[in-house]
């Protein structure tokens, strides 16, 4: 019979609640997850994942170990029990890294240091030669890392990316993308470590649509330019709340992508996204145009704190997640937010289960095979098939420190990021 994977969480924040922990439940109950253990700095954010009600709702008995225990001061800080945690699990089960993005790179060696494999929030890390480090170690060791880029699972953007390759668009050659989180989240954890020295809202949010492009086109960016506006927390360290970028990519094509945290808390939707991209044909044009936001739903309930948004009218998604009845108990989480984690989760507990009992050598080939194949499928993103991500991410640091300045990206036998015009 096969085994189910032992998971931890390290990082027990606002994706852990909304995606990570009740989508990893879910598994749980059918039989791909063992046993979960979430770690996090301190015992607040634990203790509301414990207590969480709908959770209670949604997958009645099961729970959490929590790292450190929820009977410890929640005053004190443990900032590296994570390491003490994943270095206790038995090889080759799964971490998954849900900590603000300066943190991912250290998390994830300690991961894959320790034999386990790896799902981690995007994007992956901040540096290009961090993502070579893990896809080189990761293979080496035989262990699979994918990266929680969601919208390649949303079903618009499969069929786009289809669509794109069967040539009915024509060619990539403008567009633009907006994604705007709600302003609630500078009153959040933000507010310690999304610093002007740390990230920006084009790095946090808006890689999502740079991924999205380079995986419906396959086109490589080649210059990013970014501007930023920065702003006070409440605690009053500063940040970028708002950014614009443009991407220009190897055809020539450009992308502007406006990013920020600002969306209304009062306002029907739970933020503000949306694609859209022409394309030029033979003496004619194509375009795809995605409305993230409203996707045809509305509900307006008889009070606040219902829905998603938190607003009396909402606008709903029921793409990304949403728990639904069903067969079983409780409820289960569908969309592709959960499509995306279960990919990867599901993918490592296949590979691992398919590998048991062959000799070594053989076991580590065969994953070997199962990794590489993963890489050029290209639907769950991997440190191989994702790494323009980190060139863009890297550039888009250089640029808006430096006040929208073009960098330039290059590649060959050395990808590196410099200051300057592609061309």
């Amino acid at each position: 019979m096969s085994k189910p994977i032992d998971v931890t969480i390290v990082g027990g924040g606002m994706i852990t609640n909304d995606l990570l922990l009740p989508s990893i439940y879910h598994l749980q109950r059918t039989g791909v997850v063992g046993n979960i253990n979430i770690c996090a700095l301190n015992t607040p954010p634990l203790k509301a994942l414990h207590e969480n009600p709908e959770f209670a709702q949604a997958f009645p008995g099961q729970s959490f170990t929590a790292y450190p225990s929820l009977d410890k001061d929640p005053s004190e800080n443990f900032p590296n029990l994570f390491r003490e945690v994943i270095a206790g699990m038995k090889p080759r089960q799964a971490v998954v890294v849900a900590m603000p993005d300066q943190f991912h790179y250290d998390v994830v060696m300690e991961a894959l240091n320790h034999n386990q494999n790896v799902l981690c929030v995007k994007p992956l890390v901040l540096k290009y030669e961090q993502d070579i480090e893990i896809e080189k170690l990761a293979l080496e060791k035989g262990l699979f890392v994918g990266v929680e880029y969601h919208k390649r699972f949303d079903r618009r953007s499969l069929i786009a990316k289809r669509q794109y390759g069967l040539g009915h668009f024509g060619e990539f050659i403008m567009g633009e993308a907006k994604l705007v989180e709600p302003y609630y989240y500078r009153h959040s954890n933000f507010q310690n470590w999304f610093t002007c020295d740390k990230t920006d809202p084009f790095v946090y949010v808006g890689c999502h649509y740079v991924d999205l492009v380079y995986f419906i086109t396959g086109l490589k960016p080649v210059e990013v330019s970014v501007q930023g506006i920065k702003g006070k927390f409440p605690n009053g360290k500063e940040g970028y709340m708002w950014a614009n970028g443009r991407v220009r990519y190897e055809n020539g094509a450009l992308l502007s992508v406006t990013d920020g945290l600002g969306y209304p808390d009062e306002a029907s939707g739970s933020n503000e996204q949306c694609l859209t991209m022409f394309f030029d044909g033979d003496d004619k044009s194509g375009f795809v145009k995605h409305d993230d936001q409203f996707r045809g739903v509305t509900h307006s309930y008889l009070e606040e704190g219902i829905g998603a948004a938190g607003s009396i009218h909402n606008y709903v998604n029921p793409d990304f997640y949403r728990l639904v009845p069903w067969e079983g108990k409780g409820y289960k989480p569908v969309g592709y937010g959960f499509d995306s984690v279960a990919a990867t989760i599901n993918s490592i507990y296949s590979m691992e289960n398919q590998v048991d009992g062959l000799p070594e050598k053989d076991a580590l080939l065969n994953r070997q095979e199962i990794i590489r194949e993963a890489d050029e499928k290209g639907i769950i993103a991997t440190p191989a098939n994702s790494y323009i991500n980190e060139l863009v991410v890297e550039a888009a640091r250089m640029s808006i420190l430096r006040d929208g300045d073009a960098v330039r990206i290059i590649y060959g036998e050395n990808p590196h990021v410099e200051l300057g015009h592609a061309g």
